[in-house]
């Protein structure tokens, strides 16, 4: 990511205390201070106003993140092309498969959920809800992988050098040029694979959205236990299931993006 040639103190300070109410959940300035390393004064100047601009709630001389930031996420998620187009077809795979479907996109070299739905066989939701309140790095999930294979080698090559190659498992790929590799089958066979990469005993298929340019916009993926993701079904059925998806969504954003050009009402 490139960085700011003049970055502005304050408002980094400002991103410090409103990160760290997100890591706290609930603070006062003394702990603001002590987790930030700033005086009690410089906390409470910057919590002052981050306050009478609403953006933070005192409760108890103890602060948190106020409920205006729903309005931004909202804003955010429902102007994005992906998420207004593809919604509906994530809910009907979703359906379909009774897991768990998530429709992703890349921002600053992370995956960014736009929408998670759960199917009616869907686990682990604590953990599923948990990932929308944070970005993951791209090279362990099936969403990730789907969208890695299909960006420049130079820009996978720059996300790598900034976030590196996290092990979350034992199955987790560390290695630059075995990552290579999997991206290089990702391409060919068009869908991606996470077994068992990100967390032990669960295996996802993903595929990328791409438009007409084959610029990839994000991902799509199914995930669940691998008692129920083996063999065909993981390697044949639902690879198909998500691919089919993909391309309703791209089919769709193909003709909105037409119909936006040519003026047509």
């Amino acid at each position: 990511m490139e960085k700011a040639a003049n970055p502005v103190g304050a408002v980094e300070t400002a991103i410090g205390v409103l990160e760290a109410l997100k890591e706290l959940h609930t603070a006062s300035i003394t702990e603001l201070a002590d987790h930030l390393d700033l005086t009690k004064g410089a906390v409470h100047n910057h919590i002052s106003t981050l306050e009478q601009h609403r953006f933070v709630v005192k409760e108890n001389n103890e602060y948190k993140l106020s409920l205006r930031f729903l309005i931004f996420g909202e804003y955010v998620r429902n102007n994005n092309l992906l998420h207004h187009i593809g919604e509906s077809e994530v809910r009907k795979l979703a359906d379909e498969t009774g897991e768990i479907v998530h429709l992703s996109t890349e921002e600053h070299g992370l995956s960014m959920k736009l929408r998670k739905i759960h199917g009616e066989q869907a686990i682990g939701e604590q953990f599923h809800v948990a990932k929308l309140q944070r970005p993951d790095y791209l090279h362990y999930t099936a969403t990730g992988k789907a969208t890695l294979a299909f960006l420049p080698r130079t820009r996978v090559e720059r996300i790598i050098d900034e976030y590196g190659l996290e092990k979350m498992t034992e199955n987790t790929i560390t290695d630059r040029s075995v990552l290579f590799d999997e991206l290089e089958k990702t391409r060919k066979r068009g869908f991606s694979l996470n077994d068992q990469e990100e967390v032990e005993g669960v295996r996802a298929v993903g595929a990328p959205v791409r438009d007409h340019t084959g610029r990839v916009l994000g991902s799509v993926s199914v995930s669940g236990p691998v008692s129920r993701l083996q063999g065909e079904r993981f390697r044949e059925v639902l690879p198909e299931k998500v691919k089919n998806t993909t391309n309703v969504i791209e089919a769709n954003i193909n003709m909105t993006e037409s119909i936006s050009l040519s003026g047509v009402e």
